[in-house]
């Protein structure tokens, strides 16, 4: 059973505290939004669980939001319908309600992962898209030199791609997302070619991994990087990444057919 905090969070992240800044930092990447698009395919009505500020629900579709959050759902814009007050475990819907199900950047904050994939499949007739990162892949990132205990937080928390199939059932792909350079989507491996961008507290922020490592250790993280950006360091090691125009990375995208 899911415990929530004042706001409404189900995970364990409080949005609350550290969600204010979603809207304008994890904006929808259209490059990737249109994968998700394809994984979804002829449906119409799709759920999307953990819908957060609204990243990724297309115009496409008639899009029933789930999310726990009264901060994010506050954030989402005018043009997007309300999200309903739910968790991922108990989905308030009969079975076979819409053509798919969708859930990008959430499933690591469930307090029952497997559950909640199970509800998707339930409530879905067709299709689930589960956009998430694999936890074997999340340390192979530049970013582990400066913050180990931010990455193994993220690597701890999503599950591994195989729970994540097994619990789906039926015919599953994985297929492996690029990242451009100018993602829009403000994630730790979408600054992959703009490591300046992990100076901003908001960004960082806007990262829930970051909100599980004490203040004084972030701060020291940041200026790590700070310094390693100033004098040449990062840019001798990493500066080839600037130029190129994506990075796979951890980052997958899993559909259930």
């Amino acid at each position: 059973m899911s415990v929530r905090t004042a706001d409404g969070s189900a995970g364990d992240a409080d949005y609350g505290t550290i969600g204010g800044a979603y809207a304008a930092y994890r904006r929808p990447e259209p490059r990737i939004g249109a994968l998700i698009a394809r994984a979804l395919g002829a449906a119409r009505t799709v759920v999307n669980v953990g819908a957060g500020a609204g990243s990724y629900e297309s115009a496409a579709f008639d899009v029933t939001p789930v999310e726990p959050s009264a901060a994010m759902r506050a954030q989402r814009p005018a043009h997007l319908p309300p999200a309903v007050d739910g968790v991922a475990e108990a989905l308030p819907f009969p079975d076979d309600s819409f053509d798919a199900a969708m859930t990008t950047f959430s499933i690591h904050q469930w307090s029952d992962p497997a559950a909640g994939l199970r509800e998707m499949r339930r409530v879905a007739r067709g299709p689930v898209a589960v956009l998430t990162c694999d936890p074997d892949l999340v340390r192979d990132f530049w970013l582990y030199e400066y913050a180990p205990l931010v990455l193994d937080t993220e690597a701890r928390r999503y599950p591994p791609v195989g729970a994540i199939t097994a619990a789906l059932g039926g015919s599953v792909e994985v297929t492996p997302v690029p990242i451009p350079a100018d993602c829009v989507d403000g994630f730790n491996e979408a600054y992959y070619a703009r490591p300046e961008m992990l100076l901003d507290p908001a960004a960082r922020q806007s990262c829930s991994a970051w909100s599980f490592v004490a203040p004084d250790v972030a701060a020291a993280y940041t200026e790590h990087l700070r310094r390693d950006l100033a004098d040449g360091t990062w840019d001798a090691r990493h500066g080839h990444l600037r130029g190129q125009p994506e990075l796979t990375g951890s980052l997958v995208l899993i559909r259930a057919a």
